[in-house]
């Protein structure tokens, strides 16, 4: 077996470092987003019911035109950025929780009210506040104009969206 000359060692380099004060450590990082998923609602009646949910954008860096807004999305609207991003970004774009198939099978062969119940709307919450976070956080996902739309804008017009690029102003 052999063993290690501690004067054959080489030191370690380090790089000198300055003490942090304590205001240098609780204040806010020179680059924020803060994203939340709140507030699911559902709306309409029997089979033309839907839940929505509030995202609400907290940020400071220089891509984004609005450093503070709150918007409302539906499920669909989470499909519609993952294959926005898929077709023209470069990132390996993460998966939506489930669309639950089995709970969407018609009311009177359940016992439950299927994609409308609480639990069920909390845990998709916290899937999709996941998904936006990991999406939101890449920096090259920060440059597409389709996550832009889809954090910022009121209402997604698919019809008059085009695909591109956003620049920092």
């Amino acid at each position: 077996m052999a063993t290690i000359d501690a004067d054959n060692r080489r030191e370690i380099a380090r790089l000198p470092t300055r003490p942090i004060s304590l205001e240098d450590r609780y204040d806010p990082p020179a680059n924020f987003l803060e994203i939340e998923i709140l507030n699911p609602e559902t709306h309409g009646f029997g089979n033309k019911r839907y839940t929505d949910y509030e995202i609400r954008m907290k940020t400071n860096l220089p891509v984004f035109r609005i450093k503070e807004c709150s918007v409302r999305r539906r499920y669909s609207d989470f499909e519609w950025l993952r294959r926005e991003l898929e077709r023209d970004s470069k990132i390996v774009v993460p998966s939506l929780p489930s669309k639950a198939w089995k709970r969407q099978v018609p009311a009177f062969l359940r016992r439950d009210d299927g994609i409308f119940e609480d639990e069920f709307i909390e845990e998709r919450r916290k899937g999709l506040e996941q998904f936006i976070n990991k999406v939101a956080g890449h920096p090259l996902a920060q440059n597409e104009r389709s996550l832009h739309v889809f954090l910022q804008d009121t209402t997604i017009d698919y019809d008059k969206y085009v695909p591109g690029k956003v620049r920092n102003s």
